[in-house]
């Protein structure tokens, strides 16, 4: 049975694409109260299934696969720059595939503009006009209004007109900046991008026997099952472990794992292969908001999505990639690694950021575990015990020594040389993600 929130989500993903909903009109149709109703809303936000907008409402948006995560709905647009909607608000949910820069002619300008598009541009009424309609939305930029026709214009025609008080270079380096970000977001693999959906996998039913669980790993040869409900919310684990000795005729519920613990389809991979490592564990069931479960996914699954996502080119540059970049390996006896202090990498003072600087030890530390022949690793924890100021374009040495290896675990040295100058020495500890 799914609860009231999840049958409210539910509900609003059957909604069209650009219809408009309330707090009120949810809980009257639902038959909720107005906190479970906001709350449910508050979730759809988050999922990216609808948008909310001051002074206009909330509007249900088109969910955005990842591959297309780098196109935004005009709603979005609204929100990124703090804008009002003087007209169009019927066609907000619809995405934009390109923005122009109104900053030429109005001829040469409406070569460019084209349905689909956002121009961006001042207190120029025409050009708005010509815009609407050749198809495009219009973003004016300033604070400037435009005329009560062109507002009309845009309604009928399901175009937004939004205005911004911002200058048009800002705006388009805000909007740039938010696709930026979302190609970030598209590069961290979630468990809803790896997980293996329960219709694919084997799971056993709390209410069934030992035996149940032997001829089931007998036909999959699976050492771990998830135990659910005949409503099929997760209530635990059972392996092979748990039924050694015990007799056919023993209830699963009796032996099984109570309360496991269970990822989300937006928990990071990383995250899980970190928890499942801790933990000890093999398997970890996949569940959603009111405890049902959705799949599985395996340590295997972890491992191999981590090793995959290395490989693949990111679009959107994080810290961590700037600092990979500035690294090279020495040929040496030793393991080293050689690393340029780029103007982004510094403080206020000029100097290297602590948190260029610890980035740059776990990697340095990864490097020199793959060295080793060992897989990939995340780091435990991590003491920094003397540093001192590192000028920007400065080139450093880093020499990570392993100090104890187990199977589980790995503990490193680190000294960090300016030239000849020490500058840094550390401590880590890190996990490795293998059997």
């Amino acid at each position: 049975m799914s609860t009231k929130h999840e049958k409210i989500l539910q509900y609003i993903e059957s909604l069209p694409v650009g219809e408009k909903i309330s707090v009120r009109q949810i809980a009257k149709e639902m038959q909720v109260s107005e906190g479970t109703a906001y709350r449910a809303i508050k979730e759809a936000e988050n999922r990216r299934l609808v948008s909310s907008i001051e002074r206009v409402g909330t509007i249900r948006i088109e969910k955005k696969k990842k591959e297309n995560i780098e196109r935004l709905t005009f709603a979005e647009i609204v929100n990124i720059v703090d804008g009002q909607v003087l007209g169009g608000k019927t066609g907000l949910h619809k995405t934009l595939t390109k923005f122009v820069i109104g900053a030429m002619k109005l001829d040469d300008m409406m070569r460019y503009t084209d349905a689909g598009s956002l121009l961006i541009v001042g207190n120029r009424i025409q050009a708005h006009e010509h815009a609407l309609n050749a198809g495009a939305a219009v973003l004016i930029t300033g604070g400037f209004d435009t005329t009560d026709t062109n507002k009309q214009l845009a309604n009928d025609l399901e175009l937004p007109i939004i205005s911004t008080s911002y200058d048009t270079f800002t705006v388009a380096t805000m909007i740039n900046r938010a696709i930026y970000d979302q190609l970030i977001k598209k590069d961290i693999l979630l468990i809803e991008d790896i997980y293996v959906p329960i219709e694919e996998t084997a799971v056993l039913q709390n209410d069934q026997t030992l035996h149940d669980f032997r001829e089931q790993n007998k036909r999959t040869t699976h050492g771990a099952f998830p135990v659910v409900t005949s409503q099929q919310k997760l209530v635990g684990m059972i392996t092979v472990k748990d039924v050694i000795g015990k007799e056919d005729t023993e209830l699963i519920e009796k032996v099984m794992t109570k309360n496991p613990i269970a990822g989300s389809m937006k928990t990071s991979v990383a995250s899980a292969g970190h928890r499942m490592i801790w933990e000890g564990i093999d398997l970890l069931p996949v569940i959603n908001d009111d405890g049902s479960l959705q799949g599985v996914i395996s340590r295997q699954d972890v491992l191999k999505a981590l090793q995959l996502a290395q490989r693949q080119p990111h679009q959107g540059e994080t810290i961590d990639d700037l600092v990979k970049n500035e690294m090279k390996m020495i040929d040496d006896d030793e393991v080293a690694v050689e690393f340029t202090v780029t103007p982004q990498m510094t403080n206020q003072f000029g100097g290297i950021s602590y948190g260029a600087f610890t980035t740059l030890l776990a990697e340095a530390g990864s490097f020199a575990l793959k060295k080793r022949k060992r897989g990939e690793a995340v780091t435990e924890n991590m003491t920094i015990y003397f540093i001192k100021p590192v000028q920007m374009e400065s080139v450093l040495t880093v020499k990570p020594r392993i100090l104890d290896m187990s199977r589980k675990f790995v503990k490193m040295d680190f000294e960090v040389f300016s030239e000849t100058v020490l500058v840094g020495k550390a401590m880590m500890t890190f996990q490795l993600l293998e059997r």
